[in-house]
């Protein structure tokens, strides 16, 4: 389904360029905005800024405070002079905007880049790239029905040295391979409880609960405290987890489950999270399977890393991620053989390749190394796993329809209700 839909989108978008022309030369900068910044954006922002051929135009965000701190950061920016705003319609009419870079909450990525396809906007958006499943296909469509490049933020698809992982496994290096493990175990911290409150000054609280259903203010569900709960957030299988189940399936060539399998709960804080801190997984392809596990409340790892993936082959295993080695965090690939002997290992730094791959496409038109189609697939693993945490059930699963099968209960979780609010998906846009 994800190859189908992906050479679709390449053709869509292949022709967009054929017809408009390349709207940014080779000698221009690619002008960005930058949504939410209190945190990943603001990394993002500097990041960009450090390619050379990136002028970053508008810096959006809903806190007043946040905006503040973030001029202070961009004030040493070399040849840039950004706008700060906190109403996203503001960046969306600038005519110059290339693309948009979106690190805002998971409840406002779908909407933005909605929003931002139907101004013509290519854009980058952080994992998972949806709230919920239906939200995911509705971004695959838009972007193929208006030839936007849509990059999803799972960076590891731009390292090359995982393409290298990838290539060994192909040519048969650890055997036939038959299932991966990918997990998510670190230690996260306790938030406690807190009451409802007075929104804080400077907050623009309606636009940032954009068009999710407005709960009161409440300190535990605002500043990244939000991915505990449920109407914002997709917990850590979405903020952190999607990265290693990207890895997994991607070195084991699958694509959708159909079979969803596990559980999931809090044992472990006593706080205002409402999403779970344990969780164990497992998705089924018929002939392969991903197994899955989620511990967020211990400092231990698992095979000397807190969050990686290991695929099993008939004649070895791969462990991928990365390690703390003495010259620094190293990311890349280890293979051990039947004795449990490393036999082979591939590590690198860290650079930028993932945010040059999506400049470069925006000038070129080409795909890029994660297309939404890409990280839709990757980010309906964690929707149908939190699904099979809320609901208690193992699910049978559809991927040419993406339905589930005879559990209404469970399918009313592949979508949300939405309030009225400006943000809220134009029923043009969802093709799905």
């Amino acid at each position: 389904m994800e190859r189908r839909h992906f050479i679709k989108s390449t053709a869509a978008t292949i022709a967009a360029a054929a017809g408009s022309g390349l709207r940014v030369s080779a000698a221009d900068k690619v002008t960005i905005a930058v949504m939410g910044l209190n945190g990943r954006g603001a990394a993002l922002a500097g990041d960009f800024v450090a390619l050379g051929d990136v002028n970053v135009a508008w810096l959006c965000d809903v806190d007043q405070q946040v905006l503040a701190k973030m001029g202070k950061r961009a004030a040493g920016w070399s040849g840039q002079s950004p706008k700060f705003v906190g109403d996203l319609r503001r960046v969306l009419e600038d005519k110059s905007v290339d693309a948009l870079v979106i690190a805002a909450p998971d409840h406002w990525h779908a909407p933005a880049t909605l929003l931002a396809i139907d101004a013509g906007k290519d854009v980058y958006v952080e994992k998972p790239c949806s709230h919920n499943l239906r939200e995911g296909r509705w971004m695959v469509e838009a972007a193929r029905h208006r030839g936007r490049i849509v990059q999803h933020g799972t960076q590891y698809r731009s390292f090359p040295v995982y393409d290298a992982a990838e290539s060994v496994i192909r040519a048969g290096k650890i055997g036939r391979v038959l299932m991966a493990k990918a997990w998510d175990v670190q230690l996260r911290d306790h938030i406690g409880r807190k009451a409802d409150s007075p929104v804080p000054a400077g907050v623009d609280f309606d636009s940032w609960t954009g068009s999710a259903p407005l709960l009161p203010f409440n300190e535990n569900r605002f500043h990244y405290k939000w991915h505990w709960n449920w109407n914002y957030g997709t917990g850590d299988v979405g903020n952190d987890g999607v990265h290693q189940i990207d890895i997994a399936r991607w070195m084991l060539g699958v694509e959708a489950p159909i079979r969803v399998a596990g559980s999931g709960r809090k044992i472990f804080f006593d706080d205002d999270q409402i999403t779970p801190d344990t969780a164990n997984i497992t998705f089924d392809y018929g002939e392969k399977a991903i197994i899955f596990e989620m511990r967020i409340w211990n400092p231990y790892g698992m095979e000397d890393q807190e969050n990686g993936v290991a695929i099993y082959g008939t004649d070895g295993v791969m462990h991928l991620g990365r390690w703390q080695t003495p010259g620094g965090r190293k990311y890349g690939y280890r293979i051990f053989d039947r004795q449990h002997k490393l036999v082979a290992e591939e590590l690198v730094n860290a650079e930028s390749w993932h945010l040059r791959n999506f400049i470069d496409t925006v000038r070129s038109r080409k795909s890029p190394n994660a297309t939404i189609a890409i990280g839709h697939t990757s980010s309906l693993h964690a929707h149908l796993a939190n699904i099979v945490i809320r609901t208690g059930r193992n699910l049978s699963f559809d991927p040419q329809t993406e339905t589930i099968a005879r559990d209404p209960g469970a399918s009313k979780l592949l979508g949300r209700s939405y309030r009225a609010h400006w943000s809220t998906p134009k029923e043009s846009l969802k093709r799905a």
